[in-house]
């Protein structure tokens, strides 16, 4: 391995903290049933299409005699997108399989999902573990976005598992993921295979979360993250007093973390995406908005600021969303003349094809955001938002009016903007306390439901605003999750995404400040991640987090 930094030296050190329930000897824990579960919504639906996993009791453990003592061999896949927190996990889970007996073994299928239709893995053995422990990224076996959707693959994972005495797989992902890992054990219990599978609840994105699921991992770190670069960004706006910031930040489905960051930092201007959609503001409006306050600002001769954008905020813009939805429609029924085009004639193609309220919303767009629009899509035919750079949109159309009211004489400032996108930074960032804590406490407690027998659930750890020795540890079914929707023009069993709430504690107080932000420079400036000191500067957990749960 090449050589590792000192701080990763001393990280490779730490040992994180596990609920009360775990810290004893060994895996000396009783699984408790609660009652019967429903699914979230549709669950007429949800039932016929999952009988064998549908309805079953929410878990806790308690202290008690565990299991019998026999070794056990399981496979772990890391499915999506990076998050920090994933290696340890791994460990976690890893620690806890060696708890119940030291002859059990972990196999890491390599590349996501594919590896374990294509039987590739390895081993992970204590000195494997030991050297990714704390770490961040998603590099000890890597990572994939294929589906596990098929019955032909879920038999040939099943093979896979039977060659090797594999007896339980552990799926680290998101809501798409754990979608796959609900079909999953769906099959294996029907088919009768023996084969159990636990799901880990993973993504910065903040939206796979409900009552039972307080945070996925990741979250914690990634917003940190970008708020040390966004009050870095703010100390030199205020240092400077020449640039208004425009700041993208992910989140294609939900604005959880540009919610988290400006909470964490106070800007000037925090756009959220369901507010916008609620409110059904154009993007002129939305222009207007900014402008105003850019505005208000300059001719206090206040030139600077900061504006956090959410990625997926052109989607939920009522007049772009129908243009998007239009042009991907247009674009699949005529997908290899399309791709056969130039991105000029591209343009010209589609502008042929809109309704005239699409059309017009079009032509309002800089040349280079309709191009961007028309690139080439994802793996679901939809738009690749974090290809567009809304933040340069908003940048030239706060621009144009801007200069309509330095005409009219009601603008006095100047108007200077820089453009950033913080994505890739967050995804892989050695993880907080918070979230290797929380992210070996999940692996962990995934390793107690399998040793329960369990199979169709999700990893639960609760509590955990508080400090780690109060957190409860336990699961829930899947199925819990799972609601219907429209995915490639029919109906679909899906876990549904968590939107941000408007009526939810983290928004409302946002609401209640922002005004004063948007007049004053009441920048916070939570500087890097801290991982030796006190708890109260160490082991915070997000404001989201707090405040949801004070």
């Amino acid at each position: 391995m090449a050589e590792i930094s000192k701080l990763q030296q001393a990280r490779a050190a730490y040992l994180p903290k596990l609920p009360a329930v775990f810290a004893q000897q060994g895996m000396a824990v009783t699984a408790v049933k609660g009652g019967q579960t429903t699914s979230i919504a549709d669950p007429l639906e949800i039932q016929a299409m999952f009988p064998h996993t549908y309805g079953l009791p929410e878990v806790s453990f308690s202290a008690g005699t565990g299991p019998a003592s026999t070794p056990i061999k399981v496979g772990v896949v890391l499915s999506g997108g990076q998050a920090p927190g994933g290696h340890n996990v791994i460990a976690g889970l890893f620690d806890g399989l060696i708890a119940q007996h030291a002859d059990s073994l972990l196999y890491g299928f390599l590349g996501g999902p594919k590896g374990l239709i294509d039987n590739k893995f390895k081993v992970l053995d204590a000195a494997v573990i030991n050297a990714y422990r704390n770490t961040g990224g998603f590099d000890i076996i890597g990572s994939g976005r294929d589906k596990l959707d098929k019955p032909e693959q879920f038999q040939q994972v099943a093979a896979n598992c039977k060659q090797l005495g594999i007896q339980a797989v552990v799926i680290i992902g998101g809501d798409d993921s754990n979608t796959n890992a609900c079909l999953l054990a769906e099959y294996f219990l029907a088919q009768k295979t023996g084969i159990q599978v636990i799901g880990c609840p993973k993504t910065i994105d903040g939206d796979l979360k409900n009552q039972q699921i307080e945070t996925s991992f990741g979250f914690d770190t990634a917003t940190k993250v970008y708020s040390e670069l966004i009050g870095n960004i703010q100390r030199d706006a205020l240092s400077a007093k020449k640039y208004w910031h425009f700041i993208k930040l992910m989140g294609r489905s939900a604005s959880h973390i540009a919610l988290e960051c400006a909470l964490q930092t106070c800007p000037n201007i925090a756009l959220i995406s369901e507010e916008i959609a609620a409110r059904k503001q154009s993007l002129r409006q939305i222009t207007e908005q900014i402008a105003g306050v850019i505005r208000d600002r300059g001719n206090a001769k206040a030139n600077f600021g900061v504006v956090l954008i959410p990625e997926g905020l052109v989607e939920f813009v009522p007049e772009i969303k129908q243009l998007i939805a239009e042009a991907n429609d247009v674009i699949g029924k005529a997908k290899e003349e399309f791709e056969a085009l130039t991105l000029e004639a591209r343009v010209k193609f589609v502008q042929g094809k809109l309704s005239a309220e699409s059309l017009t919303a079009f032509n309002a767009l800089p040349t280079a955001i309709q191009m961007q629009l028309l690139k080439e899509r994802d793996s679901h035919g939809n738009v690749q938002v974090s290809l567009i750079e809304t933040e340069k949109l908003l940048i030239e159309l706060v621009a144009r009016q801007l200069a309509e009211w330095k005409k009219a004489g009601t603008y006095t400032g100047k108007f200077a903007a820089l453009n950033h996108f913080f994505g890739y930074e967050g995804r892989c960032a050695a993880p907080s306390n918070f979230d290797a804590d929380y992210g070996y406490s999940l692996g962990y407690n995934a390793s107690a439901l399998i040793a329960a027998g369990l199979s169709g659930y999700m990893s639960v750890v609760s509590q955990v605003s508080k400090p780690a020795t109060a957190w409860t540890a336990g699961g829930i079914p899947l199925t819990m999750l799972m609601n219907m929707e429209r995915r490639h023009g029919k109906q679909v069993p899906v876990i549904r995404k968590a939107l941000v709430e408007l009526d939810g504690k983290p928004f409302l107080a946002f609401a209640q400040q922002r005004e004063e932000w948007a007049k004053n420079n009441d920048y916070v400036f939570p500087g890097p991640i801290q991982y030796f000191g006190p708890a109260e500067v160490c082991d915070q957990p997000t404001v989201t987090l707090k405040t949801e749960r004070a």
